[in-house]
């Protein structure tokens, strides 16, 4: 079984990172780029676990000294770039971290390897400070840039970059990946996968989550109340909301669920289709009084909540004007 098997899905980034690897056609540059929880991580760290390692094969052996190094975190040629500020990476972060240290040779492997976590995060000072670190980097100097945005890179960044994007990963594959190996029962997998969309992580996370079921019942009393409820009662819905900032997203992403559900409950009028079967009545009952206009328009005020929220938009501004077209439609 090869080390490569713990990646759910991303076989054509494998297949990528090991046709480089037998042909000898490594690049100085990468971009992995996908959403948080897609796999980043594990991809980056299994395929410099491979170019480290002592047998020399397109997979990690996982039994040579380098292998072992890689899986405790302490090979000396694997540098994972850390910051000081949360919000950003600045120019001392990668000039100390990548830029004067590739000028030194590798300790004990064939490769000097950097990855840069969050890379979305690098300052334009930055990108440009990196820039002739990667445009003439010595034979032995790679860079690894993990990030949720590629857009953020300035284009002379990108153009030196061979750039993977993670796509989303079936439901099928997560389902069955959920069921046996977190072992979960499948009405609770399938309401993991329709949340996480693609996303294996995001799946995983939720399955684990002890305070899923309590955000989903919140969800749900929400979404009945919201019809009856008065513009006085509003804020107290808001106050209550705050409880759940710190994980808003996947607050969003379940009522997402629910009135993705009510659309499709009010095309086919077939429950067998529903993720959320258990509500059956309540997304009968909503099928029923919204129409198809009103359902599209509070999906994309639930795209759009998201959007504002990480761009910063006030949390109680962003909230209460969801509310408002949930309760208008």
């Amino acid at each position: 079984m090869s080390a490569f098997d713990r990646v759910i899905g991303h076989e054509q980034i494998i297949e990528h990172f090991q046709n480089a690897i037998r042909l000898n056609k490594i690049s100085h540059a990468y971009i992995l780029n996908g959403e948080e929880g897609a796999g980043k991580r594990l991809l980056a760290h299994l395929f410099s676990m491979t170019l480290q390692c002592e047998t020399g094969g397109d997979a990690p052996c996982g039994e040579c000294r380098s292998c072992k190094q890689a899986e405790g975190h302490n090979q000396p040629d694997i540098i994972w770039v850390t910051h000081e500020k949360p919000g950003s990476i600045g120019v001392e972060d990668v000039r100390g971290q990548v830029i004067g240290d590739m000028q030194i040779k590798p300790y004990s492997s064939p490769y000097k390897i950097y990855i840069i976590d969050e890379a979305q995060k690098l300052t334009v000072q930055a990108q440009n400070a990196l820039l002739k670190t990667i445009e003439e980097p010595p034979a032995y100097g790679i860079v690894i840039f993990l990030t949720t945005n590629a857009e953020s890179f300035l284009p002379t960044i990108l153009s030196r970059c061979v750039e993977l994007d993670l796509k989303p990963v079936s439901n099928e594959v997560i389902q069955r990946y959920l069921m046996e190996q977190v072992r979960v029962p499948d009405y609770k997998a399938k309401l993991c996968v329709a949340f996480a969309q693609g996303n294996v992580g995001k799946a995983v996370k939720l399955a684990s989550s002890e305070n899923f079921d309590e955000m989903k019942q919140h969800v749900m009393k929400l979404l009945k109340d919201t019809e009856k409820m008065q513009i006085s009662e509003l804020q107290d819905y808001l106050r209550e909301l705050a409880d759940y900032k710190d994980c808003i997203e996947d607050y969003l992403d379940l009522m997402l669920v629910w009135f993705r559900d009510v659309l499709l409950f009010k095309v086919t009028k077939d429950a067998n289709v529903l993720v959320l079967k258990e509500e059956m009545a309540a997304i009968s009952a909503r099928a029923g009084k919204s129409s198809y206009e009103g359902l599209e328009k509070i999906i994309s005020a639930l795209d759009k909540a998201k959007l504002r929220l990480r761009a910063n938009v006030n949390f109680e501004l962003a909230m209460e004007l969801l509310l408002l077209t949930i309760k208008e439609n």
